[in-house]
């Protein structure tokens, strides 16, 4: 089986599997690798199942029944004369920080038989980034890999310095035999046989459970029996019925399957007190972890639907908030994160992203969302309890962000990390229209209207809640000089619409994007032009008949299936129909939301981080972005968002 064809993918409690057709792993890397995974690494490398001598096949491809759990029915090759012997029903299943499988060997046979069934398993435990990576070698010095046999399966093991790590293999009934699997240089990979008993027509049954132990991570509660379904799936089925139950339009099951992912995406992380706060990661395979800008975004997009997500998140965002100055991670006081990691790499600082802080726009949003927490429950308390990280907050954005001293926020390209560090962070993404990546200090466009509303939201938070007026009127002057200046600096009078960026020279970098429709959302720009923008971005061009295109089609960057330059981003939409909505932009609110929702109909109402930019005339359906996340979590909070945009009641959740 190849790369490109699709996975089955099971998710709970921050554990993720993703199998074959037929449930076998096989330790694939690139843009689909299988395997189980916890904490950024890759706890099982290879499960491979055989009877008698033969890989079974699919004779109903292993199919997910619900989110976390999934069944299918492997034989051995056979004919018309001479059928299978032999029936295999295959159930897998995830829980926290464990795989399950339960094994029903049915023999189709009149006579009683004993079957011999192997199982060849290994664990390589590589860290996410070196599956990602195309070519690219992380040196492992003194890496040690380890598998012995236990009394009832197999313990694998890798140790490097001071960090472990482990998988350990639970069978019931243990097997008969263990010995080395003949497998690539360096595998650790087992054998495992039974010879299991089968009366005439009868079946044996063989319960598996892998329980990972990632580094520095209490032991899991021992995962439920693979006899059956785990709990939370019996739960998750349940939840999910009774939120299909009456739902009876597009848009109301898109929200109440992206209300699903959200619960899948859930993880827990430390917040500013110390205590265990949940919050939703961005997205599997790659972003199992805390994002500030995924999160943040996220959190706004359900405010009106689940606030507590956003007071989780802003504890969570406080409690990692920067401290000090180091190159190497971009941390900087008051900076808010962009990522945390907790894999071997980031450990060794091999990579940057332990706690990485490469984001210009995570602090403002941060500033945005606890002012937007306060004004949609009316709490104060979390407002009062976060004064000191949001005062930080905004010194970062006059000092080292750069109001300061450039006018705008901006950042430098980091050799070590991101080269853009808005959310478009891809190489090249923040261009001009001969496809040049602009050169820092870069200036990008909607960031600086984040940094306005931000100014705005915590002049108004000083003002009610800090009662401090003179802070007050020092942000709110602030914000008024940087409006202006916008209006001067960014906008195009040949194109009447506003530049991506100021690059390190202050000129402008004049590709037609998708971050102009934020500046309708953030309300920098003047109402007018806003909504001059907002129709401009709903043109053919920009707009492909599922989504708004992250860059206009026709100017020399643009490509269908780049990942900035082309593509369109579900979330970036959700933001640009707030903004339509916030200037009265009603038909383009409907039109975006039509399209998002069309797409998501034809994907099981899932939307998924990335489509391709292809136009909706050109396909039956959207066509997938090749290495999308799905689920991803501010794809599947947008139709929470266009909710909110159109006007309408919010769900019960």
């Amino acid at each position: 089986m190849t790369a490109a064809e699709p996975r089955v993918q099971l998710v709970r409690d921050a554990t993720f599997v993703r199998l074959h057709a037929d449930g076998e792993i096989s330790g694939t890397r690139g843009s689909a690798p299988d395997g189980l995974f916890l904490q950024d690494a890759r706890h099982l490398s290879r499960w491979r199942l055989t009877v008698d001598g033969t890989a079974p096949v699919a004779l109903v491809p292993a199919t997910a029944d619900t989110d976390d759990t999934a069944a299918g029915v492997l034989t051995p090759e056979g004919t018309r004369d001479n059928p299978p012997a032999y029936t295999v029903f295959r159930r897998q299943g995830v829980t926290a920080g464990a795989f399950t499988e339960h094994l029903s060997l049915v023999s189709n046979r009149p006579d009683a038989v004993t079957a011999r069934l192997d199982l060849t398993v290994d664990a390589d435990f590589a860290d996410l980034f070196e599956l990602r990576a195309d070519d690219r070698h992380y040196a492992k010095p003194g890496a040690e890999y380890e598998s012995r046999d236990t009394a009832d399966g197999v313990l694998f093991s890798y140790r490097r310095a001071d960090w472990l790590a482990r998988t350990e293999l639970i069978c019931r009934p243990a097997p008969a035999e263990s010995a080395p699997a003949q497998a690539r240089p360096r595998s650790t990979a087992r054998t495992l046989t039974w010879h299991l008993p089968i009366d005439a027509h009868g079946r044996a049954d063989l319960h598996l459970t892998v329980r990972a132990h990632p580094h520095g991570r209490p032991l899991p509660a021992a995962p439920a029996p693979a006899a059956s379904a785990p709990a939370s799936a019996s739960a998750s089925a349940e939840r999910n019925a009774h939120r299909h139950e009456g739902a009876t339009d597009d848009l109301t099951r898109t929200c109440e399957r992206g209300l699903a992912d959200i619960d899948l995406l859930t993880i827990p992380v430390t917040g500013v007190d110390g205590e265990d706060v949940p919050v939703p990661a961005a997205g599997i395979p790659w972003f199992l972890t805390l994002f500030g800008r995924d999160s943040l975004l996220t959190s706004y997009f359900l405010l009106p639907y689940r606030p507590a997500t956003a007071a989780a998140v802003l504890s969570a965002l406080a409690a990692t908030q920067g401290r000090c100055h180091d190159a190497f991670s971009g941390e900087q006081p008051g900076r808010i994160v962009h990522e945390t990691r907790h894999g071997e790499l980031a450990h060794f600082r091999q990579v940057p992203y332990g706690r990485y802080y490469g984001a210009v726009d995570a602090t403002p949003l941060f500033l945005v969302l606890l002012h937007a927490h306060h004004e949609a429950t009316g709490d104060r308390s979390l407002a009062v309890r976060l004064e000191q990280h949001a005062r930080r907050a905004v010194d970062w954005m006059l000092t080292d962000g750069g109001l300061e001293q450039h006018g705008y926020l901006v950042y430098s390209p980091d050799p070590g990390g991101l080269v853009n560090q808005n959310w478009k962070d891809s190489a090249g993404a923040v261009c001009f229209r001969d496809g040049t990546q602009a050169e820092g200090p870069v200036a990008v466009s909607e960031v600086q209207g984040y940094a306005y509303d931000a100014l705005l939201r915590t002049a108004e938070l000083a003002d009610g809640v800090w009662r401090d007026e003179p802070y007050a009127r020092r942000l709110r002057e602030r914000a008024a000089r940087l409006r202006d200046r916008f209006a001067t600096d960014f906008w195009m009078a040949e194109a009447d619409f506003p530049a991506l960026a100021l690059d390190g020279t202050g000129r402008q970098v004049d590709a037609l994007a998708s971050d102009a429709g934020h500046l309708l959302w953030s309300g920098i720009l003047d109402p007018e032009r806003s909504r001059r923008v907002g129709r401009r971005l709903l043109e053919p061009d920009f707009f492909s008949g599922w989504a708004i295109r992250t860059l206009a089609a026709g100017q020399r960057p643009y490509h269908p299936l780049s990942y900035h330059r082309g593509s369109a981003w579900p979330h970036d939409n959700a933001v640009i129909a707030l903004g339509l909505a916030r200037h009265g932009l009603a038909a383009e609110v409907r039109t975006v939301t039509e399209g998002l929702v069309a797409a998501a109909s034809r994907h099981g109402h899932r939307l998924p981080e990335v489509l391709a930019g292809y136009d909706r005339s050109a396909t039956a359906g959207p066509v997938p972005y090749p290495h999308s996340c799905s689920p991803q979590a501010w794809a599947a909070a947008t139709p929470l968002a266009l909710r909110t945009a159109l006007g309408e009641e919010p769900l019960s959740c």
